[in-house]
């Protein structure tokens, strides 16, 4: 299962941990994504995205089809 939110292309950054004694070792930074089902009226049925929780909250705000044409995606290319 991959950790790459379908509409933002957040993924995984690797950095370092780095301890009192200057010790680095690597880490993975994972981004926080969420598995969400949004009703699109156009298809008139349920869809099921892994989001970035920035991205559930864009949605929420300006709609999922607003927020794809600000993207510069469509529909098909998230399904």
């Amino acid at each position: 299962m991959s950790k790459i939110c379908k509409i933002t292309n957040k993924k995984p950054l690797v950095g370092n941990t780095v301890s009192k004694s200057n010790i680095k070792t690597k880490r993975r930074q994972l981004p926080n994504l969420q598995v969400k089902r949004i009703f699109v009226p156009e298809l008139d049925k349920f869809i099921k995205l892994k989001l970035s929780t920035s991205a559930i909250k864009s949605i929420d705000k300006l709609g999922l089809l607003n927020y794809l044409k600000k993207q510069n995606l469509s529909l098909s290319d998230i399904t």
